[in-house]
């Protein structure tokens, strides 16, 4: 039923993706979708407003209009669908190679001199491991034990063309889009791997674009849900491929 209520309204035009307000959104009533923070359903929103203060840019905004009621039933349905989701992960179908877990042994010295230097690169791949995304990446993997950790947007391997050299040798990687990828989620992996792996080091690589310094936050509550103090590095890189 609709009532005359107070409830949130997103200025589309003004809104960066950059999930500020997915984050504080007790409700779950937010979701980034083709780049835009969007509203899931009325009812989800309890119209108090606590995501407006950590919009940058100001696309938020409560309004008084004829909407459906909030029901506090379904958001806490909502959640529990979240939360049972993460805890039992869907499978890749048919076995998927993607996100089957690998282990590459580093080149010898010897391999590492006898390997023929392609025109215009200079260095070799440094990847460890498969899969790399934050998706795939299962908080299990073995080779996260004792790692030093590598989190990089999508974007900066593209970007930057020393990546292998200088930010992943030596270190273990997962990537991920802090505009695209499910914010929550990647928090509360981030946040198993914190408490279980013994991470020794965190290099957090992102670009100079606004949405990717959601990458931040999505570090800092993981850190702050597991309890763990792990050294954290960051370095920004602009959209020409300088580090900044």
């Amino acid at each position: 039923m609709k009532i005359m209520r107070k409830i949130i309204e997103i200025e589309e035009n003004l809104c960066n993706g950059c999930g500020e307000c997915i984050i504080n959104c007790a409700e779950g009533a937010l979701q980034i979708v083709d780049g835009k923070a969007k509203m899931l359903a009325e009812k989800y929103c309890d119209g108090l407003g606590a995501c407006l203060g950590h919009c940058p840019t100001g696309a938020l905004r409560i309004i008084e209009r004829e909407a459906e009621d909030f029901d506090e039933e379904a958001v806490e349905e909502l959640l529990s669908h979240r939360e049972t989701a993460k805890a039992h992960p869907t499978p890749p179908v048919g076995g998927c190679p993607s996100a089957r877990l690998q282990t590459f042994a580093p080149a010898t010295p010897c391999q590492t001199a006898n390997t023929p230097i392609q025109l215009g690169s200079t260095t070799g791949s440094a990847l460890s491991h498969w899969p790399v995304q934050i998706r795939l990446v299962p908080p299990s993997a073995p080779f996260l034990k004792g790692a030093d950790l590598l989190i990089a947007a999508d974007c900066v391997p593209v970007a930057y063309p020393e990546f292998h050299r200088d930010l992943l040798s030596g270190k273990v990687v997962m990537l991920g889009c802090p505009k695209f990828d499910e914010v929550d989620s990647a928090i509360q992996k981030f946040a198993e791997i914190f408490s279980s792996s013994g991470i020794k080091s965190i290099t957090m690589a992102i670009m100079e674009v606004p949405c990717c310094g959601n990458m931040r936050h999505i570090v800092s509550q993981a850190l702050a849900r597991s309890g763990q103090t792990i050294p954290v590095k960051e370095v920004v890189i602009s959209a020409r491929g300088e580090r900044l």
